[in-house]
């Protein structure tokens, strides 16, 4: 069975049609939001920030939304591919004790260990991120407005029932309560427009990085926001993928490197996460013409332990069982070594007739 699908948008499949698929070709790469679902793409980052992209020399610009952002913060290290395989064993073998008579660790305990483990990851590299030659890292995350501005127990589930409501109305009405909030290695120049959430850019620097990079992993009422962080806006900022889920965003067209290459978990490029029950807002549209998305063939994912993609219900799943949980998590990211290896051989012979359209 192929485990790999790949999907193009009409401007992506011309241009795969007319000149194939070369590394010089990319200009930006998305990586979503979606908690343990990113595992399965590790190995497809360890080849292309590894291997295939060192074979051109444009720059390329990278976004990413909680693990997304990880994932992409990690490519800019030096020795990207074993700085993956860092992430990949740190990610799979997090580990919360829950206190005694409590069903689950609280918001506190889990903002503190996570920030823990990003700075024995980043500590002393920080500067390898920011000055990377060649990648230009975008960070997102959503800034909370109104009753949003700042966490508390009673206005934190009113803001986000009001921000669902809000968004089911529109997802321009979301930027009443949320905003997109940007920190850039580049600042100035964001690899996308900005017409459906109002947005602001900062310069993503020493001082900011960390802080940056929780805020768009901190989920709400399982990390608490982060507030105070250095040359941003004052607010609590919440994870990324509130805003931009699956970072379905209005990509700029570059001539020198067309492309987008999205390695993701799924076919469906999802805008916003308070948008994954609202299935009209799944559909492809003409912001994704130049993306190529290379996602799992969901009969695969089937093949997987537990029939489906590792994500954050096995923390309850298994419980105190780590044990089980690594092992099926390990299981799965063994087995996405096929995701990497059809994903070489169509680009050692790339045939358009197996690319579907997005």
């Amino acid at each position: 069975m192929r485990a790999l699908r790949i999907f193009a948008g009409p401007a992506a499949l011309r241009h795969i049609q007319q000149n194939g698929l070369l590394p010089g070709h990319v200009g930006a790469i998305p990586a979503a939001a979606g908690g343990p679902k990113g595992l399965i793409l590790l190995g497809m980052d360890r080849f292309i920030f590894g291997e295939w992209l060192a074979q051109s020399s444009q720059p390329v610009d990278l976004i990413g939304a909680s693990i997304g952002a990880w994932r992409m913060a990690t490519a800019c290290l030096q020795g990207a591919a074993q700085a993956f395989r860092r992430l990949e064993h740190d990610y799979i073998h997090q580990h919360y004790d829950v206190p005694p008579g409590q069903g689950r660790p609280s918001a506190r305990q889990v903002s503190q260990t996570f920030r823990a483990n990003l700075d024995a990851f980043y500590g002393g590299r920080v500067g390898e991120v920011l000055g990377h030659p060649r990648w230009r890292l975008h960070i997102v995350t959503s800034r909370g407005k109104g009753l949003l501005e700042r966490d508390g127990r009673l206005r934190t589930p009113l803001g986000y029932a009001a921000a669902y409501l809000a968004n089911a109305a529109g997802r321009q009405h979301l930027g009443r309560w949320l905003e997109r909030v940007v920190f850039s290695s580049a600042a100035g120049s964001l690899p996308f427009d900005t017409p459906d959430l109002p947005t602001q850019e900062v310069p993503l620097t020493a001082d900011n990085f960390m802080e940056a990079l929780q805020a768009s992993c901190s989920i709400p009422f399982v990390l608490e926001p982060v507030a105070h962080i250095s040359g941003a806006p004052s607010g609590a900022y919440w994870d990324g993928g509130i805003t931009d889920y699956h970072l379905h965003l209005h990509y700029r067209h570059r001539a020198d490197a067309p492309l987008v290459l999205y390695p993701h978990f799924q076919q469906a490029v999802v805008p916003g996460w308070l948008d994954k029950s609202l299935k009209r807002r799944h559909r492809s549209t003409s912001a994704l013409d130049n993306m190529v998305v290379l996602a799992p063939n969901p009969a695969w994912v089937q093949r997987l332990p537990g029939a489906k993609l590792p994500d954050r219900t096995d923390f309850t799943r298994y419980g105190p069982d780590l044990a089980g949980r690594v092992a099926a998590w390990q299981a799965a990211t063994a087995a996405s070594q096929q995701l990497v290896d059809e994903w070489q051989a169509w680009l050692a012979r790339p045939d358009p007739t197996l690319v579907q359209p997005l």
